[in-house]
């Protein structure tokens, strides 16, 4: 005999010897849940020991409480939320408070309220006479100022005549009680609720009540075995491969008791990839599904005027824009992708639109989105039932209804919607958006998705739903002291200390009731592993203390620690059996004939000495990273302003000498901030850019001059050259070129300090900029023009330029007439070019190295 069987058998017995077989249709048996009808009907079939039997009714006491009928309507949750939140907003008692998380929270303490109060009236007169018994009671005591408020709102919130669903189902008891007749047997495993208390109470003083509760059954728990963990993964890969090995050892009903959901979550995923499927009997709030991810990437991005990543997460969601093809889906987030870097939009539709012509396909899929933003107009204020429906029509006309459709949880979220937008019809509270947008955010985090199209042996239930079950194998999952016992539904405006002088169940009466459910389920269930994760973080975790005394004891009697060490050598067998793959060697890839560039830019050619596989992986496959959409001026920006400006003063002012240093000066300003003016328009750190620039105006001026006193002349600025080399061409475009005579200096001007600039020319040919500019331009003098601080420097090549320029090129025309003959690109680029390469993720440095 299992030791289930021993309990069940137990409750035929005393049921069968006061209502002898086969008739047993005029008692009543309670049930903590459904799924423990068919082992004791089949417990009352074994003791009664007949042919035919006539089982009585077997129900759940919220199930048989609704076979009542009520006269008085019952307000849904989501109205009294309304109206409770219009009451407080009214009363401005919580100024900067998140008042929808108040309201939920409030509402359940009055829901417990109403369940602890010492009278189970059946009507509305016998329950406000109820309430001002409890207030007058209340009146007379000190409360602290919290308390005072939830019982003064719970006071002020059952006046109307209208049911919520707490006293509903309080009435529904009180009548129940009233009509008793037959005799009423009770299976618990842990204690009741108040109001379930006194509706016993009161049932017993009409007829007989027969309680079979666990507790005093001198039900004793098994010994579980316990696998500690190192890590959330190794604790959901040991819990899924337990699962597995039941699987196969014929266990047909197993149960995940999941107190840590995180770990449930990978635990699941690890089970699907094995082909396991898992009924889940405790569901997932909306907000942590993907169809609630679409509304809030869709209310997101027009609350933020599109800003560009909100959007571009938008249309990257699989359910928006259902009545485009996939590929066509995809195409429209590129090219919109490629548009925003390309043209740096940050935010705002209209200026997306702007940059997308009519007959290019883009065009349709943004026009759609105006269309529906126009309908959630953020400057009115509307009532809930208004704002659910405009966002109704928006996600028509963005087909994500469409997408919703072909997905159970979104069919779920789409009849939710609807629901609530029914039953918030009367509402007449006016809501800005943003307030709308809360409720709407807390009603799908206590909305709950259950997917019915799962039936499998294995299935994730909940403590409290295994009262009196009986499984083929147990697993409790997560079981540290963090998650067992569970916080409960202890609020975070309304503490432990306000729910005790409100006489309701605190944290600790929680913690009883879910040692009581944990040993009734210990003492029903023979096989039961226990994990938990013996250390997070670098920190150790504690195992649940219900369970802790529980193995400590059994150590104790019995000289072992109960530890499950075999998963360990099933999970090595595993890895053992998976595919290794070699280690990684350093890239050096060899380029087809027909690949190996036949132009090459200076950046290029810097990269190509730099590290080869960077220039293979940048110029010849093309993965170069993408450019961001700049939201604030980046030094680049400020180096490219710098190059405008002194191109066109020295157009406009081609020498200096001899010319006003004030007027000078003040021509350079004026240039500035034409050339700065577009990002001083949108960027107000752009005044701090231009005050740096504007700091190294009479150095500049300074530098010019004395370059003139040497002789050398303005020429010309920002000029492109595309030099024939034997087998490549170069290509590139230089700075500045001045002339002295005959002679030629090509300059470059960086915003950088000439420290910086002497470095990287230390090291001769590591650096090509100006070696390349001096060949292209067969100048005798290359340097860089360092503007920094307040200073500027010529910052110049130690080497002979010509020199060097020759060397440069030869080493070019060199690799490229290797790379055609077949030589490879090896990944070699030392660790300060590393540290910095976009590529790094492509040649895996850091696993060969």
């Amino acid at each position: 005999m299992s030791t289930s069987t021993q309990y069940f058998d137990a409750v035929a017995r005393r049921i069968l010897a006061a209502h002898p077989a086969p008739d047993l249709r005029g008692i009543t048996i309670l049930l903590p849940n459904f799924h423990v009808a068919q082992p004791l009907a089949q417990a009352l079939i074994r003791v009664a020991k007949t042919p035919t039997i006539l089982l009585p009714q077997m129900v759940t006491l919220n199930q048989w409480a609704q076979d009542i009928t009520l006269d008085a309507p019952i307000v849904t949750d989501s109205q009294r939320c309304a109206l409770l939140y219009g009451e407080l907003k009214q009363r401005q008692w919580f100024d900067n408070a998140d008042l929808w998380s108040m309201t939920q929270e409030l509402l359940k303490l009055f829901d417990e309220l109403t369940h602890a109060m010492d009278a189970l009236p059946d009507d509305e007169a016998a329950f406000i006479a109820a309430v001002e018994r409890a207030y007058q009671a209340r009146q007379n005591t000190t409360l602290q100022l919290e308390a005072r408020l939830v019982f003064e709102l719970w006071r002020a919130m059952q006046a109307g005549q209208e049911l919520d669903a707490a006293r509903a189902y309080q009435q529904r008891l009180a009548k129940l009680a009233a009509q008793a007749q037959s005799p009423l047997y009770v299976l618990m495993a842990s204690e009741w609720e108040a109001v379930e208390k006194r509706f016993l109470e009161e049932y017993e003083q009409r007829a007989m009540v027969k309680v079979f509760d666990l507790r005093e059954m001198d039900a004793r728990p098994s010994a579980p075995r316990f696998f500690a963990a190192t890590s959330l993964e190794q604790e959901a890969r040991a819990a899924a491969m337990q699962v597995r090995l039941w699987l196969q050892a014929g266990k047909r009903d197993i149960a995940i008791v999941a107190q840590d959901r995180v770990a449930a979550r990978r635990m699941r995923a690890l089970l699907e990839r094995a082909e396991v499927l898992v009924t889940d009997e405790t569901g997932w709030t909306f907000a942590t599904l993907s169809v609630s991810t679409v509304l809030d990437r869709w209310l997101t991005a027009l609350q933020s005027d599109f800003y560009h990543h909100d959007l571009l997460d938008l249309l990257k969601s699989p359910f928006i824009f259902a009545d485009m093809s996939p590929s066509e889906r995809k195409s429209a987030v590129y090219e919109l992708e490629q548009l925003l870097r390309k043209h740096g939009v940050v935010a705002d539709l209209e200026k997306f639109i702007d940059l997308v012509p009519h007959e290019v396909a883009l065009h349709v899929p943004l026009a759609r989105l105006r269309q529906a933003a126009a309908l959630l107009d953020q400057s009115k204020k509307r009532t809930l039932t208004e704002w659910l429906a405009a966002l109704r029509e928006s996600l028509e006309v963005l087909s994500i209804a469409r997408g919703l459709q072909q997905d159970d949880a979104g069919q779920q979220l789409l009849g939710a919607l609807e629901t609530w937008q029914q039953e918030l019809a009367n509402d007449g509270g006016r809501y800005a958006f943003h307030e709308w947008r809360r409720w709407l955010a807390q009603q799908l985090d206590v909305q709950t998705y259950r997917d019915s199209s799962i039936d499998s042996q294995v299935r994730f239930t909940h403590l409290a739903a295994t009262r009196w079950r009986t499984f083929d194998a147990v697993l409790l999952l997560g079981c540290d002291a963090d998650h067992l016992p569970s916080a409960g539904d202890g609020g975070r405006w309304f503490n432990d200390a306000v729910r005790s002088v409100l006489n309701l169940p605190t944290r600790a009466t929680h913690a009883i009731r879910q040692r009581a459910d944990l040993m009734a389920l210990l003492a029903l269930n023979d096989t039961v592993l226990v994990t938990w994760q013996k250390d997070k973080s670098g920190e150790a975790r504690l195992l649940s203390p219900f369970l802790q005394m529980l193995r400590d004891d059994y150590e104790q009697a019995h000289g072992d620690d109960l530890a499950e060490t075999e998963l360990h050598a099933y999970i090595a067998a595993e890895d053992a059996r998976h595919v290794s793959l070699p280690p990684s060697a350093q890239p050096a890839p060899n380029v087809a004939i027909d690949s190996v560039p036949v132009s090459v830019s200076i950046s290029g050619y810097n990269s190509l000495v730099a590290c080869p596989y960077q220039f293979y992986a940048r110029h010849i496959l093309r993965l170069n990273e993408l450019d961001e959409v700049q939201e604030t001026i980046e030094k680049s920006d400020y180096g490219e302003r710098v190059h405008e400006v002194l191109q066109r003063f020295h157009e406009s002012y081609p020498q200096v000498s001899g010319q006003d240093t004030t007027k000078m000066e003040a021509a350079l300003r004026d240039i500035s901030e034409q050339v700065f003016a577009d990002l001083l328009a949108h960027d107000f750190a752009a005044r701090a850019w231009l005050a740096r620039w504007y700091r190294s105006l009479p150095a500049y001026l300074e530098w010019q001059q004395e370059g003139e006193a040497e002789g050398w002349r303005y020429a010309e600025a920002e000029t492109k050259f595309d030099w024939p080399l034997e087998g490549v061409n170069l290509r590139g475009r230089i700075d500045r070129l001045d002339v002295r005579g005959e002679e030629k200096r090509v300059l470059d001007y960086k915003t950088q300090s000439d420290i910086v600039l002497r470095n990287k020319l230390k090291e001769p040919g590591e650096d090509v900029q100006l070696a390349c500019y001096a060949y292209a331009h067969e100048a005798a003098d290359v340097a860089f023009v360092s503007i920094d601080s307040g200073k500027v420097k010529s910052v110049a090549p130690k080497e002979d330029a010509a020199q060097l320029a020759q060397l440069n090129v030869e080493r070019l025309e060199h690799v490229m007439g290797a790379l055609r003959d077949g030589a490879g690109l090896p990944a070699n680029g030392i660790d300060a070019v590393c540290g910095y390469c976009e590529i790094r993720g492509v040649c895996r440095k850091g696993e060969w190295t």
